[in-house]
């Protein structure tokens, strides 16, 4: 008999009962196959799915293509009650929060307008609040809809890459959003999930990070949903390790590349670990940065799905997990490893290979080497004249052997350059950063920030003779300046102009460094709505239809993060 024995830094995680549906996946409850409509009456193609691995999270919702058009009518997907309507700067644009009967909430974003009767319920509240970006919560009798009414249009607001309806199903109690297509709203899929890669981590040594010895193996195509290595042998292993796989999904109609729903990983015919992609939570949404080798993306973009699981990593997706995954071998036999992959419809891939104990195979060291260990159960400081850090616990996903150096100022710093660790490290929240700047004057410490090499600038203020940010990342700071005002250039008004054929003015705003913070439009002094899309630096104002005809002066004002400011005035005739 076979002996195989898990090991692990944690204790043993729990295992989470799961059952399989008729379309043989393993989900957690039971989903309404006919409750919703498709929010858009067109065929539904998508061009992300639920759970689709993002730069900084993982995906919420379903993005439905809308033939690369703007204004695409959208309807209520059932019967229910406008919660919520929001407009943001980035994030989701102009968005509905509809609550239904059945405990489900469904939400749309990146709307490129909303109904007449939304319009003037947001419009007012941005009169209201003297800005453009609101977030309003209704009441249940404020705005009822059936299935079907129409809400407003597609669009492409917000931090969108490109026209489309971003759709989510949540939850309404929790508000932790579900894979939509488990409740019936499929797009058209036959194609099994593509394996495209498998990596093998040597954990020999308790941290996870950039020097941990990685093994990329190479993959062998045998039919449609079979994958084997490209040799035969076992591979070697020693010591305690982990596994990795590359995969994604492709739907019948698009090309586009999307997310997995499941990834099982199998050592002899026993779960070693399963992950879905059925509920995500927004609060541990930055955990993909764990889930994937966050150090190889940094270095390569490619995404590799750790199967083993870092010891601070609070994401909810692991559903079954022996010793978190990772494992080690106490004997020289030959045993089976099995990958199966499945999309959400149950079309599935497997990889088959063997590993084998090795006593002559010899893991790489990777030996602590940094200034300090920081700990993630605990609070992390560190020091010098010069620097400050103070890290609350659970700030990072797994120990970490903390390195520090310092480099002299460059010609457009103000302190020395601060090697904070490394940007190949992840972290789950934020911590203190302060710099000591040099021979910064007194004119411009209400001017200073810390900036990164990596990032550009980070944000912060001087006080008590130190520059302070509340930051998520690594890397080399220093402290900058930032005393440019942002530039506002005209697209459409000129001094005296008559703009009687115009519906609206237009401008583009940017900023050199710190970024834009407000915006402020006045018409004759007095507030006005000015609509911002920050992907094209484009601001603008809709001529009220209430505004007398004849001559009228105009202003925007325009703030960066450190309270330069930018004036245009003009007026014109209407």
């Amino acid at each position: 008999m076979k002996k195989i024995i898990f090991l692990s830094v944690l204790a043993l995680s729990a295992i989470v009962e799961v059952k399989a549906q008729n379309n043989n996946i393993i989900t957690n409850r039971n989903y309404p196959q006919t409750y919703f409509r498709n929010p858009l009456n067109i065929k539904p193609d998508a061009s992300g799915t639920f759970g689709e691995l993002r730069s900084t999270h993982f995906h919420a919702g379903d993005d439905y293509r809308t033939q690369q058009k703007i204004g695409l009518p959208l309807h209520a997907a059932a019967d229910g009650f406008v919660s919520r309507v929001r407009v943001q700067i980035g994030g989701g644009g102009n968005s509905v929060y509809i609550d239904h009967p059945n405990g489900f909430t469904t939400v749309y974003l990146h709307m490129d307008k909303f109904n007449d009767e939304l319009t003037n319920i947001v419009k007012a509240e941005q009169y209201k609040q003297e800005r453009f970006d609101v977030d309003l919560m209704l009441t249940a009798p404020q705005v009822k809809l059936t299935k079907g009414q129409y809400i407003g249009n597609a669009g492409n607001t917000g931090a969108s890459g490109g026209p489309h309806l971003h759709f989510e199903i949540r939850d309404t109690k929790t508000q932790r959003p579900l894979n939509t297509q488990l409740f019936g709203l499929h797009f058209e899929d036959t194609v099994n999930p593509t394996i495209q890669g498998l990596t093998v981590y040597d954990l020999h040594d308790s941290i996870f990070n950039e020097g941990t010895p990685r093994r990329n193996q190479t993959l062998k195509f045998i039919r449609s949903g079979m994958y084997s290595l490209s040799s035969a042998s076992p591979i070697s292993v020693n010591g305690k390790f982990g596994l990795g796989i590359n995969a994604v999904d492709k739907h019948s109609i698009s090309g586009f590349t999307n997310g997995v729903y499941s990834i099982e990983l199998f050592l002899d015919g026993n779960v070693v670990s399963t992950v879905l992609f059925e509920e995500l939570d927004f609060n541990t949404g930055r955990s993909i940065h764990s889930y994937i080798d966050y150090p190889h993306f940094k270095k390569t973009k490619g995404k590799i799905q750790k199967s083993f699981k870092d010891p601070n990593n609070p994401t909810n997706i692991f559903h079954a997990l022996q010793e978190n995954g990772v494992i080690e071998l106490k004997d020289s036999e030959v045993h089976d490893v099995k990958y199966v992959v499945k999309d959400v419809h149950g079309n599935c891939s497997e990889l088959n290979f063997k590993v084998q104990n090795n006593v002559s195979y010899k893991p790489k060291a990777n030996p602590l080497t940094g200034v300090k260990l920081f700990e993630y159960q605990k609070e992390n400081n560190f020091s010098n004249d010069n620097i400050k850090i103070e890290m609350p616990k659970n700030v990072l996903y797994d120990h970490v052997d903390f390195h520090y150096y310092e480099s002299p100022k460059t010609a457009n710093s103000y302190s020395s350059i601060h090697k904070v660790h490394n940007n190949l490290t992840a972290l789950f929240s934020t911590y203190n950063l302060s710099i000591r700047p040099t021979h910064l004057p007194s004119h411009l410490q209400s001017k200073a920030l810390i900036a990164s090499i990596e990032n550009g600038a980070e944000g912060g203020k001087f006080e008590n003779g130190w520059v302070t940010v509340n930051t998520r990342n690594f890397g080399s700071f220093y402290v900058a300046v930032d005393s440019i005002a942002p530039s506002i250039t005209s697209r459409n008004l000129t001094n005296g102009k008559n703009v009687a054929a115009q519906s609206k003015i237009d401008f583009t705003i940017s900023d050199n460094f710190s970024g834009i913070q407000s915006f402020y439009g006045y018409i004759d002094g007095k507030w006005v709505l000015m609509e911002y899309d920050p992907k094209n630096r484009h601001v603008w104002h809709r001529f009220e239809s209430s505004l007398a005809k004849g001559e009228h002066t105009f202003k925007l004002i325009v703030k960066d993060w450190k309270d330069n400011e930018k004036v245009f005035e003009a007026k014109f005739i209407r």
